[in-house]
């Protein structure tokens, strides 16, 4: 690796090259046939949940039986690192629990102990420098991967395992805050969209009543707002007082468009955010801060309904359908949403979670002979219960707190986020050398 180490001159004077061959234990290939899947058992880890440098939750699993038999190749260990190879190529994640099978798509590592920090090697990964390499080793036509052969060639910056281990936890402590933000608003969506059910789907408050019984954790006030009785209606069985309504009774609903991409003045300068079905496939919640293009003045002219306002309920109305979120800043919408913009004293978390609930319902309002599509002429007629503003106020309450507390939560990730990329390629190259305080 001489030669290789000279054209890397500009890298600090203790750092040395290897190759993934070289400076690693293991490197196990899970390629192959698919194993048989179950509904319970071992967690399958596939290429599609390794995302963004974490594993999403499993929703796959092979019999415990087979366990043994289908990780013949090699058993992995917590803190090993792995890399899809195709469809996507270039995905990493580190294991936090051994109990997991692999895959095809996937690739495991495990840095030579005393050599290479395997927290470190998952970075090193993500980095520009691994992934241009990477990129620059794919073959085949319909689907691009990396063989195992040419990711043996790949090199890795090695610096001192010392400095290895700091600027892993340095990256891993902003990694470790995010994931934490994660959780705890995925923990306040579901309470949200637990709230809604209880109170608006399965009417649990007024069955409560009904049977005699103080509604679970409402206070009385509350309670006094619900009725005791449900009755029949062209849905099925609502609380009494409540009424049918449409949605274009509730919300207006709006589409937008895209102004000409040949027309530079358009989007030059970028004085607005533009809001595209792409900008909403990336959220983890159905919380919209930014978008990825802007308009100026003159392409804003261009699109009928103009600057939606903070508070308005995006759903992706084609292509596909049921990307969700609520807007936290003024945007511009293109032509493959509906905008709910919910009118005076009607609670936009209602229509936000009624959105969420009715999913299935909206999509069979959908046609199209290219692509489906629920056009707002099919969405506007839509039934819904509707229940008294009293109601919806105290909702509108109670969920605003949890909203507000995911909205920081999200906005402070995106934060720790530009930090961790920002800082990842200054560490990962040497150019911003860490503190000798922080060397273990």
């Amino acid at each position: 690796m001489e030669a290789e180490n000279n054209h890397f001159s500009s890298y600090p004077e203790m750092w040395h090259f290897q190759t993934i061959e070289e400076c690693t234990d293991k490197i196990i290939d899970y390629r192959g046939k698919t194993p048989r899947k179950t509904s319970r058992g071992v967690p399958l880890i596939t290429a599609k949940i390794v995302k963004n440098g974490r594993i999403e939750e499993p929703n796959e699993f092979i019999d415990s039986e087979e366990y043994v038999d289908w990780m013949r190749r090699g058993m992995p260990k917590k803190g090993d690192v792995l890399l899809t190879t195709e469809a996507p190529l270039g995905e990493v994640a580190q294991i936090t629990d051994a109990r997991i099978a692999l895959a095809q798509r996937i690739i495991l590592l495990r840095g030579r102990e005393g050599l290479l920090d395997n927290s470190f090697l998952k970075y090193s990964l993500i980095s520009d420098f691994v992934q241009s390499q990477l990129n620059s080793r794919v073959s085949g036509t319909t689907v691009t991967g990396i063989k195992q052969s040419e990711l043996r060639k790949v090199i890795i910056p090695l610096p001192p395992l010392p400095e290895q281990k700091a600027i892993a936890r340095i990256l891993s402590s902003l990694d470790d805050k995010i994931e934490l933000n994660r959780r705890m608003n995925a923990t306040l969506e579901q309470m949200a969209q637990a709230l809604f059910r209880a109170w608006f789907v399965d009417f649990e408050p007024v069955k409560a009543k009904a049977a005699g019984l103080q509604p679970t954790g409402m206070d009385a006030q509350t309670a006094e707002l619900f009725p005791s009785e449900l009755v029949e209606s062209e849905l099925g069985l609502i609380p009494k007082g409540w009424e049918i309504g449409k949605v274009a009774d509730l919300v207006d609903v709006v589409g937008g468009g895209t102004p000409s991409t040949k027309v530079m003045e358009y989007w030059e300068p970028g004085e607005h955010f533009w809001a595209t079905p792409k900008d909403l496939s990336d959220l983890r919640f159905p919380i919209l801060l930014r978008t990825e293009r802007r308009i100026s003045n003159l392409g804003l002219q261009k699109i009928s309904s103009n600057l939606l306002p903070p508070g308005t309920i995006l759903l992706s109305s084609r292509a596909p359908i049921g990307y969700l979120a609520i807007t936290e800043i003024p945007v511009a919408i293109n032509q493959g949403f509906i905008g709910m913009l919910p009118r005076e004293s009607f609670s936009k978390y209602f229509v936000l979670h009624w959105t969420k609930e009715n999913l299935e319902l909206i999509k069979s309002r959908a046609n199209g002979s290219t692509f489906l599509e629920v056009s707002k002429t099919n969405f506007r007629p839509i039934n819904l219960t509707v229940p008294p503003k009293s109601v919806l106020k105290v909702f509108e309450g109670y969920v605003d707190n949890l909203h507000r507390q995911m909205v920081c939560n999200e906005k402070q990730s995106q934060t720790l986020t530009h930090l961790r990329d920002t800082l990842l390629p200054r560490l990962i190259s040497g150019r911003l050398q860490v503190p000798d305080k922080m060397l273990l």
